[in-house]
């Protein structure tokens, strides 16, 4: 301790280790649910739904690193620990960036904001929003340019996909071409309202391809912050899967899902943002509705979902409760309508 002691401040100070800066955060999304389906019981849950840990920094000016996990408790394999985005990031200028690892390709606005930064609770049930194939969460394996033009934001890539292209010859080809035409979005990952800190006007048209089959959508997004301090939005998107991704068929036999030929489908969706505050926060009102048809080449069956939400806004994304109510119905009726209703809390840092 004496020797440390007698050394010159000077050697102390080459000794420390400057790190790079890095960003650590968290989200967790949980609710409780009371499901109605007209064939089967009722069901009330309470689910931790997601669980987040995001990692971001850079390693020099123009390299950065980005590393997300979720824990999920539904989908292909429940109560799992995934690695979600694992990408490295160079960034020239705001035209010429390049991405390589696992994150959300080109896509609809609906995939690149996900369920943390959608405006609505019941994300992916549509049948329409998101449906382009994914490793996880919407996430692929690839390389990907994207750049910033004034208006446009331009971006496209290759992936392979587990089940669809990884262990052949086959690639997955995505691209998309968003105009801004009010306030500009920054970087490529969206959000699907602002809450009034842009007023945004912005039309995007994403398709991807492999093997000779093909999606692809167009997507709308309107919001503007009114004289009176409220908020108003409005959404919309078209979407065909045409043999490639979309929703799991919704109908099965013994031997499992029927797969069908192809799907396509829209949603409407309206929000408004009271401009008074209430306690530590803001109340929205949100109203959404969506059909979609499967095309089986026999026979084609067609949902709808409606779905309201009241959400208590105490700091956007980062802190918000939402009361929601879901109805989705199929034609022909199957057995597979049903109602939901519930609270969904979700909280970041």
């Amino acid at each position: 301790m004496g020797a440390l002691a007698a050394l010159p401040a000077s050697n102390l100070l080459a000794a420390e280790v400057d790190l790079p800066p890095v960003s650590v955060g968290a989200g967790v999304r949980s609710s409780f649910t009371y499901s109605d389906p007209d064939f089967g019981d009722e069901v009330s849950d309470f689910e931790l739904n997601s669980a987040r840990i995001y990692i971001s920094g850079k390693v020099t000016e123009n390299i950065s690193l980005m590393f997300n996990t979720d824990y999920n408790a539904g989908g292909a394999t429940p109560e799992s620990v995934r690695v979600i985005d694992a990408v490295a990031q160079f960034s020239f200028s705001d035209e010429f960036n390049i991405w390589a690892g696992r994150f959300l390709p080109p896509s609809d606005r609906a995939n690149l904001y996900g369920p943390y930064y959608a405006n609505h609770w019941g994300v992916y049930r549509d049948g329409v929003q998101d449906g382009y194939p994914f490793e996880t969460e919407g996430r692929n394996d690839g390389v990907m340019y994207w750049g910033q033009f004034g208006i446009a934001k331009v971006s496209a890539g290759a992936f392979d996909v587990q089940g669809l292209t990884k262990g052949s010859s086959d690639v997955l080809y995505a691209g998309r071409v968003q105009l801004d035409f009010w306030d500009p979005e920054s970087g490529y990952y969206l959000n699907s309202t602002y809450y009034g800190e842009k007023d945004l006007l912005a039309i995007g048209v994403a398709a991807q391809t492999a093997a000779g089959d093909n999606a692809y959508s167009v997507d709308f997004l309107l919001e503007k912050k009114l004289a009176n301090s409220g908020v108003v939005t409005i959404e919309a998107e078209y979407a065909k899967y045409d043999g490639l991704g979309g929703y799991p068929s919704p109908v099965s036999n013994i031997n499992g899902p029927i797969p069908y030929d192809s799907s396509d489908g829209y949603y409407l969706l309206g929000a408004y943002v009271f401009p008074q505050t209430v306690g530590i926060g803001k109340f929205q009102v949100l109203a959404k509705y969506g059909e979609a048809t499967y095309d089986y080449g026999f026979a084609e069956l067609d949902q709808t979902t409606s779905e309201l939400n009241l959400t208590y806004l105490i700091k956007d994304f980062n802190a918000r409760v939402t009361l929601f109510y879901i109805d989705s119905s199929f034609d022909p009726n199957l057995g597979l309508d049903g109602k939901q209703m519930g609270v969904g809390l979700q909280v970041q840092i």
